[in-house]
């Protein structure tokens, strides 16, 4: 009997001694509770920015290579000896312009053969379609004489052909390069004199990638910077679109035309390109840091009244250090820039001093 009493005695015990632990342990009204081993929690930190408006131009960067309009060799169509160069090295020429003189002294007295052989087989058709009239002569004969007519005519238009060939003509208006020959050289026909260049106006070649594709058509604005003329920008625009992707590269190639005032472009530069989708005079711009992945999304942390607002946006045109937002914020709202990747929604935070708002660009 004494065991089972000092035993109801010593559950008595313990059973008051929690109760009392938990009166002083509970801690009274108004008191703040720790939320960790450095006592009660402290707004977190961070460094903000403002969401400004700003001018976006939507592009793509590519480099490409300048063309020519217009691109020929100059070369005879025959053989022989060239009497005379009419142009000069670097001329501008006109379409039709005489550039190129062959010795044409054996073509020309066999067309005067030719003609005066033309017109003696006119003469004896004529006299046999009137013999032919009377039965002098048989219907053979008159088919003979008129068939030699056609053959004298075939020979002298032949001539007359390569008579015209003796003299090249510029099929465009152009510049004419360094010539190869002089007057008085004998060359065979195709062989090289000079080259002929329309640079008026210019071509030009480059590569987008096919994520483009879509947003590309004919008639779009573009600009290109060259090396030769350091800080001056030339524009023109998309005139063809290659119908095909190229499997290796998976780019489409465009081409453009610039007018060349003055022909400073010359066809051979190295270009590099801007092509302008869209431009945004009233673009959200928010620091490039304070945008946060998660998943398939992109979120920023507003400051509201405090505390930290997870709020989805959608983003548009990256430039260095900026990011455009399409939706989600307004300008003016306040952003964490720095700090948000230990913030969570609804958290409190010590701002500061905003950060200033980058420059417009």
């Amino acid at each position: 009997m004494k065991r089972l009493f000092y035993l109801i005695l010593a559950v008595l015990f313990l059973v008051g001694a929690g109760l009392t632990w938990r009166h002083f342990a509970q801690p009274k009204a108004g008191a703040l509770v720790a939320k960790g081993p450095g006592g009660p929690a402290r707004p977190m930190p961070v460094k903000i920015a403002q969401v400004r408006s700003g001018p976006v131009v939507d592009s793509v960067s590519a480099v490409g290579t300048l063309l020519a309009n217009e691109s020929v060799m100059i070369r005879p169509e025959v053989d022989g000896r060239i009497v005379a160069i009419h142009f000069q090295e670097g001329q501008q020429v006109r379409r039709g312009e005489k550039l190129l003189t062959m010795d044409a002294g054996e073509t020309e007295a066999q067309l005067v053969s030719a003609v005066a052989a033309a017109n003696l087989n006119r003469s004896r058709l004529k006299r046999a379609e009137e013999l032919q009239a009377k039965n002098f002569i048989s219907v053979q004969a008159l088919d003979e004489a008129r068939e030699n007519v056609n053959q004298s005519n075939a020979r002298e238009t032949e001539l007359r052909a390569r008579l015209a060939k003796t003299v090249v003509h510029a099929p465009f208006d152009g510049v004419t390069g360094l010539r190869q020959v002089s007057a008085g050289a004998y060359v065979k026909a195709g062989q090289d004199v000079a080259r002929l260049e329309g640079i008026g106006v210019l071509k030009l070649d480059f590569r987008v990638p096919e994520l483009y594709l879509r947003r590309l058509r004919v008639g779009q604005g573009l600009s290109i910077n060259v090396d030769a003329y350091a800080g001056e920008t030339f524009s023109g625009s998309i005139y063809a679109i290659e119908p095909a992707v190229d499997e290796s590269t998976r780019t489409v190639l465009l081409r453009a035309r610039l007018p060349n005032p003055g022909a400073r472009l010359k066809p051979g530069m190295f270009a590099r390109v801007s092509l302008e989708f869209a431009r945004r005079d009233n673009a959200l711009l928010v620091p490039e840091q304070a945008i946060v992945p998660r998943g398939d999304g992109r979120f920023v942390y507003r400051v509201v009244d405090g505390k930290a607002a997870l709020t989805k946006v959608e983003t548009g045109v990256r430039r260095p250090g900026e990011v455009e937002v399409l939706s989600g914020l307004q300008a003016g709202d306040t952003i964490v820039a720095d700090g948000q990747l230990k913030l969570q929604d609804g958290a409190a935070v010590s701002t500061g001093a905003p950060k200033p708002a980058p420059p417009a660009k």
